[in-house]
């Protein structure tokens, strides 16, 4: 199923081969918004995933900060998140036929 990760009426991410984990849609990174994304000093630790680190994400004239997060090298438990990235504070995570976008 395709997702969309819309933030004030904005695309951030769309992509067909998101991976949940945790209930949690992770994106390619590659199908982000990178443009719209921008690293934060955020750190958090998760006992089975690892570090994850955070962007700000930015659309129009909004900005949800610590908005995504994503592991930059994540356990050996947890290897499928790699080179990925998840969305939650305002961000919402939709199939992205029901419309949410328009």
């Amino acid at each position: 199923m395709r997702m969309q990760a819309i933030f004030n009426g904005t695309v951030i991410a769309d992509s067909d081969r998101t991976v949940v984990v945790e209930g949690n849609h992770y994106f390619p990174i590659e199908s982000a918004r990178r443009d719209l994304l921008t690293p934060t000093d955020t750190h958090t630790v998760c006992p089975w995933k690892g570090t994850a680190s955070y962007y700000t994400v930015t659309a129009g004239d909004q900005t949800a900060a610590d908005a995504a997060w994503y592991y930059p090298t994540p356990s050996a438990a947890a290897t499928e998140i790699t080179g990925r990235v998840a969305f939650w504070r305002g961000v919402k995570v939709v199939p992205a036929d029901d419309g949410a976008a328009q």
